[in-house]
C-alpha cells in the first residue's frame, strides 16, 4: 500500500477582488514524502501565488489543500501561516540582521515549539549548521556573511523546526550566476538529507531541471505540463512548454509520412509516427543542429559566440528567419559562412498548426 502523499491539491482556484481574471485556475497535484517539486513558468504564470496559498497567505476561491492529511485551506477556512507544518525560504533571506545566526535560527525554533528547552534548541541549530555546511558560523552576523552563506542560513532557519514542508520562493534569484549553480545543487542536497518534501519557486528552467524531482510547467494560472525533468525536456506536452524548457528553434515545415519540408532541407527521421501530409512547426534544439561548411546553401552564419565549452551560433535563412545552434569548441565555423544545416535527432516533435 502506498503512504498518503505529504500534500494534495484538488481543483484550487484562486481570483483577487481586483482581477476577474483567475490568478489560478483548477489547479491538481499530490506531493510524495521527500519528493522536491519544481513551479516553472514566466512572471505573472501564478507560481508564487500557489506557493502563498499553500503557505496560508491566501485563501482560496475554491478547491482545497491537504496537508499531512489534514485539510488546511478551503474558501471557508484557512489555517493560518503559523499554524501549519511548514517552512519558508524568501527571495531577499529576510534574515534578521541584528540577530547572531544561532538567534536567526532560533527565532523560528521557539516560536514554533514553546516548550523546546535551551540545550534542546542549542542542539538543534548546531544540527541544522552541520546539515547545512556552516558549523562554527553561529556568532557571526548575517551582514558577515556571503550571499551564498546567508541563504543556506535562511535555508537552515526553515530546516530548523523539523517541518513536514519547505517552501522556496526563488531561492537562487539574488545570487551571481557562479554561485547559483554551485548552490542550486547544495540546496538539493541538503533537502535530501533532511529527508523533507519542498516546493520551489523559479522561472530559471536549468534551475528547475537540476533540483527537481517533478516539474509543474504554469501558464496564465494553470499547470500546462506535470511531470519528471526528463519528460518535461525530452517530450513537451504543448509549445509552450517546448519553448520554455528548453532552447530549441521552430521551423514552419510540412510533414508527409516519415518526411519533413523546411526551408532549410527536408529531413527523414524513420522513428516518427506516419501521417497525412499536415502543416505545423518543427522543434529542433540548438544542440540537434549539425553545421556543415557550403558555399550554396541556404544559411548565413551571423554571429558567434564562445561560451567556454561551446560554441553558440546565431543563423539566418534566405526568408530571413534567426536559428540558433550550439557546437563543441572542435567545430568552428567562421561568421559570415553559409552552412548546410542537419538535424541529429531520433527524438522530432512537430506541433501541428492549430
Amino acid at each position: 500500500m502506498n503512504p498518503a502523499p505529504i500534500l494534495q491539491i484538488k481543483e484550487l482556484c484562486k481570483v483577487f477582488a481586483t482581477n476577474e481574471i483567475p490568478a489560478l485556475s483548477h489547479i491538481n497535484f499530490q506531493l510524495q514524502q521527500g519528493e522536491i517539486l519544481g513551479l516553472l513558468g514566466p512572471s505573472g504564470c501564478g507560481k508564487t501565488t500557489l506557493l502563498r496559498l499553500i503557505a496560508g497567505f491566501e485563501a482560496p476561491t475554491s478547491g482545497h489543500i491537504t496537508l499531512n492529511s489534514d485539510i488546511v485551506s478551503t474558501p471557508e477556512r484557512n489555517i493560518p501561516p503559523e499554524q501549519r507544518n511548514t517552512g519558508m525560504v524568501f527571495q531577499d533571506y529576510a534574515l534578521f540582521p541584528h540577530f547572531t545566526i544561532a538567534d536567526n535560527i532560533a527565532f523560528g525554533l521557539r516560536h514554533r515549539n514553546k516548550k523546546l528547552s535551551k540545550q534542546a534548541i542549542k542542539k538543534r541549530i548546531q544540527e541544522t549548521l552541520t546539515l547545512v555546511g556552516l558549523t562554527g558560523l553561529e556568532h557571526r552576523y548575517p551582514h558577515e556573511l556571503s550571499g551564498g552563506q546567508q541563504q543556506r542560513i535562511a535555508l537552515a532557519r526553515a530546516l530548523a523546526p523539523r517541518p513536514a514542508l519547505i517552501l522556496l520562493d526563488e531561492p537562487l534569484s539574488n545570487l551571481d550566476v557562479q554561485v547559483r549553480h554551485h548552490l542550486r545543487q547544495e540546496i538539493r542536497q541538503i533537502i535530501k538529507a533532511a529527508g523533507i518534501s519542498a516546493i520551489f519557486v523559479t522561472h530559471d528552467q536549468e534551475e528547475a531541471l537540476a533540483i527537481s524531482d517533478r516539474i509543474a510547467v504554469m501558464r496564465a494560472g494553470k499547470m500546462e505540463q506535470f511531470g519528471t525533468p526528463e519528460e518535461i525536456y525530452t517530450n513537451p506536452s504543448s509549445r509552450f512548454v517546448a519553448e520554455f524548457v528548453t532552447q530549441a528553434n521552430f521551423l514552419p515545415a510540412k510533414i508527409s509520412g516519415d518526411t519533413w519540408e523546411t526551408e532549410i532541407g527536408k529531413f527523414r527521421v524513420a522513428a516518427i509516427t506516419p501521417v497525412d501530409i499536415a502543416e505545423g512547426e518543427l522543434m529542433v534544439r540548438e544542440e540537434e543542429l549539425e553545421l556543415i561548411p557550403q558555399a550554396e546553401a541556404p544559411v548565413v552564419v551571423r554571429e558567434r559566440q564562445f561560451l567556454g565549452r561551446e560554441y553558440r551560433y546565431c543563423l539566418q535563412t534566405d526568408s530571413g528567419k534567426y536559428l540558433h545552434a550550439r557546437t563543441g569548441i572542435q567545430t568552428m565555423v567562421p561568421v559570415g559562412s553559409r552552412v548546410e544545416v542537419k538535424v541529429q535527432t531520433n527524438q522530432p516533435h512537430f506541433f501541428l498548426a492549430s
